[in-house]
């Protein structure tokens, strides 16, 4: 009897661990990718490139990013900059969480996560914001003055973004630059040119952002920062150009006709040796040289491509075939197709997810 007791505890704790072997073997990393046709989110295990789950999202879903940890990822819904909501997903669990309303921000699309926060564009509004989600609050937000401000990219340390402004055709650097006034003296009670001590309890301000903008062509659209963070690149969906932005000088240094005609979106690879441009028009993934500034190669696609998503370990790239109803998965090595995957009708928005801890 107590033989059976024994075997049937081991079958047991053998069932448990199996269980819990199959629960690790899903937990990421995974690529999170898009589906406007289907408003869903799916979740693929980046080791088989299976979709292990599928999670619905509101009704224009346009892009996605994942926190730090891999935990949550946050898609934007964007409706031409008239819907307000950002849908907020539990990876692990997928399933969706409490929305983040981002009124009176309207029309939320491009999507970034660092230093513990999520940083969104919001195009009908003309603003760029920041919410954090420990307080789950806006709790920054500043405008551009531009039309169409629809990508953002922030650095590691969160003292700059990059925007771009699709139909005013200008790229926005805004940086967090020190305060260049002290305390504010109190209405008249300074001689002028002087600065009288502060009442108690006013402080300088913490931050001072200063935005740069600079003109490249109208369609600008789809953009990246390079690697090394001395260039951004940006291409034009109007006239198929390629316009590169010196960081360091904050000035449009060079501009290549690349003759990709309805230009999407554009993404470095991880080592900054290609530049990837997807179009809405054409069939073709056009792929540069970054130091001979030379195109290297297309590749055949399909009937035109969105999103782009590098593998962090830079031996794949994803690319949304938003007319073709897949993604392609780009061996970078050999920069060719060696897969298909199946996420759902109009793939746009791509993001890579950790996995949980």
């Amino acid at each position: 009897m107590k033989n059976i007791i024994k075997s049937s505890a081991w079958i047991v704790c053998l069932n448990i661990w199996a269980v819990m072997g199959s629960a690790q073997s899903i937990r990421g990393p995974w690529l999170l990718a898009l589906s406007k046709a289907n408003h869903t989110l799916a979740i693929v295990d980046a080791s088989t490139l299976k979709v292990t789950g599928t999670v619905p999202v509101g009704d224009d879903p346009h892009e996605v990013i994942a926190s730090s940890d891999g935990k949550k990822a946050y898609v934007s819904i964007y409706g031409g900059g008239s819907l307000h909501t950002i849908n907020v997903i539990d990876l692990a669990a997928q399933k969706r969480l409490k929305d983040i309303d981002t009124r009176p921000l309207m029309g939320p699309h491009g999507l970034a996560f660092v230093d513990n926060k999520l940083w969104f564009t919001v195009e009908g509004s003309k603003t760029i914001g920041s919410y954090n989600p420990s307080q789950d609050s806006i709790d920054w937000c500043m405008g551009t003055g531009q039309d169409r401000t629809h990508m953002i990219y922030v650095t590691n340390n969160a003292k700059k973004i990059y925007t771009t402004n699709v139909a005013s055709g200008t790229v926005s650097i805004i940086e967090d630059m020190p305060p260049k006034m002290g305390r504010m003296p109190p209405p008249g009670n300074a001689p002028q040119g002087k600065m009288s001590p502060p009442p108690a309890g006013r402080t300088q301000p913490r931050h001072n952002w200063e935005q740069s903008v600079i003109a490249v062509a109208n369609g600008s659209e789809g953009f990246d920062v390079s690697p090394d963070s001395s260039e951004l690149w940006t291409a034009s969906a109007a006239n198929g150009k390629i316009y590169i932005i010196g960081l360091a000088e904050k000035k449009l240094t060079q501009t290549i006709d690349a003759s990709v005609q309805g230009a999407n979106r554009l993404k470095f690879t991880p080592d900054g040796k290609m530049v990837f441009i997807t179009s809405l028009g054409s069939g073709n993934l056009t792929i540069y040289d970054t130091k001979t500034r030379k195109p290297l190669k297309q590749i055949d696609i399909g009937h035109g491509a969105a999103g782009i998503m590098m593998q962090p370990d830079g031996t794949r790239a994803f690319v949304a075939c938003t007319a073709d109803n897949y993604v392609a998965v780009i061996d970078l090595k050999t920069l060719t197709i060696t897969g298909k995957i199946g996420v759902g009708g109009e793939p746009d928005g791509l993001a890579w997810a950790t996995g949980t801890q």
